[in-house]
């Protein structure tokens, strides 16, 4: 090993514990150039009218980018913080800098996929490598019972084999120490009003407060796991919007934190898969490994995986308006989505009852809701979102077809007190 550079090019992985790919960095080179990029096509605007990115979510990216600088350089490192284009920043970066090879984690939705090739292709041209590593799944595909072209579409046969055949890996070290190349230039991390969105306010009605980073994801995790063991004895209920749910998914998204790591938290306390943040691990596998199966683009289109969409109703813009804005006139479909709207988080279950209120009940095009969840939800991942509402949907490719969500189960669930708070036209912000 002679004066080797590696770029490592950070995206939905946003931590020094648990990530191969920097502990790797800092064994095989002399230096490491960490980097992120803020790519201004994520933050452009949908077909939904929204903003791809919206102002909740992006102020969450910005604090856990924030906060993986401030690891970093615990460490002696720093982060490379750069707007633009990875596929003509990351290049120019590593000729600047003399890289030798650029490390990521492989991602599996088209769009992103898409941006990983265009890079490839730069980097080819002035004859560097991009290499790909596996770091967003429980589950590492090489430990899976199957390949992936054989992996069962029923999620409950996935889940049986898995959890008899597979095992999860050990989480890895954090590096000891990072050396950056030298006159290494950080530059600055853009603000809201930069990445042209407005600063959200605060609803003192949110049951979580979400702050980017490995530190405060950290923290929550912790938090959970102390809640969890306070209810040791009583069987933990997944319905409703009431449930004590662990919050951690906006950290899981962002690769604040691994999966690995807060399975091995839950395993070190409880000693069994039984834990309800264990399913939801394996739901997040199970929709990912589905997009690297099938190609992620069907998971995206009306259609889905059968022959035609949906039924839709007339006046789509109309309806659509309502559920978005919280005005259909059913009090627990509003309440939840003013609670989305207004704080960026709603548990799974609310989530599935959304979305089947939008495609059974008022027969919406379901991906405008799917576009809607994108911009607003604050733990927004392409493969859990599409993948649930194409299973909700009932064009997907679990062979349980049409799935019945009980939405009036939904509001016999809702606490009054809950639909008092979230359908007051009051609310305290700062």
């Amino acid at each position: 090993m002679s004066n080797k550079t590696i770029l490592v090019w950070f995206r939905n992985d946003l931590r020094v514990n648990d990530n191969e790919i920097l502990l790797e960095a800092t064994r095989k080179a002399d230096k490491v150039l960490p980097v992120y990029i803020f790519d201004p096509y994520y933050f452009t605007t949908t077909e939904a009218g929204a903003p791809k990115t919206g102002n909740i979510r992006a102020r969450f990216l910005i604090e856990s980018v924030a906060n993986l600088r401030q690891n970093l350089q615990a460490l002696g490192g720093d982060l490379i913080v750069r707007t633009g284009n990875p596929a003509e920043l990351i290049p120019q970066l590593a000729q600047e800098y003399q890289v030798n090879e650029v490390y990521h984690h492989r991602e599996v939705s088209f769009e992103e996929t898409a941006i990983s090739e265009a890079l490839e292709a730069a980097l080819w041209k002035i004859k560097l490598n991009l290499k790909h590593f596996i770091g967003h799944t429980l589950y590492h595909k090489e430990d899976l019972p199957f390949p992936i072209k054989d992996i069962p579409d029923s999620f409950a046969v996935f889940k049986k084999k898995v959890e008899r055949d597979s095992d999860v890996r050990p989480s890895v070290q954090a590096p000891e120490r990072i050396d950056l190349p030298d006159n290494a230039e950080p530059g600055e991390i853009p603000t809201l009003q930069q990445l042209g969105l407005e600063e959200p306010l605060a609803d003192s009605r949110a049951r979580f407060t979400f702050t980017g980073g490995e530190t405060a994801g950290s923290e929550q995790l912790q938090l959970y796991i102390t809640h969890a063991l306070a209810a040791m004895g009583s069987k933990p209920a997944r319905n409703g919007m009431q449930t004590y749910v662990s919050g951690i998914s906006p950290w899981l998204a962002l690769g604040c934190l691994s999966p690995r790591q807060v399975y091995w938290s839950v395993m070190q306390h409880f000693h069994h898969n039984n834990n309800p943040l264990v399913l939801e691990l394996l739901w997040r596998d199970y929709f990912r490994f589905m997009f690297k199966k099938h190609g992620s683009t069907k998971f995206f289109n009306a259609e889905g995986f059968k022959a035609e969409a949906p039924e839709v109703a007339p006046k789509q813009d109309e309806l659509f308006e309502s559920w978005k804005n919280g005005t259909t006139g059913n009090a627990a479909i509003d309440a939840a989505m003013t609670e989305l709207n207004h704080t960026g988080f709603i548990n799974n279950q609310t989530r599935q009852a959304l979305a089947a209120y939008l495609i059974k009940e008022l027969k919406v095009d379901w991906t405008r809701g799917a576009l809607y969840f994108e911009s607003v939800l604050i733990d927004y991942s392409p493969a859990s979102n599409w993948g649930n509402w194409i299973f909700v949907a009932g064009v997907g490719n679990d062979p349980r077809e049409n799935k019945y969500f009980d939405t009036a189960k939904l509001n016999a669930e809702s606490k009054d007190d809950y639909l008092a708070l979230w359908l007051s036209h009051s609310k305290d912000v700062a």
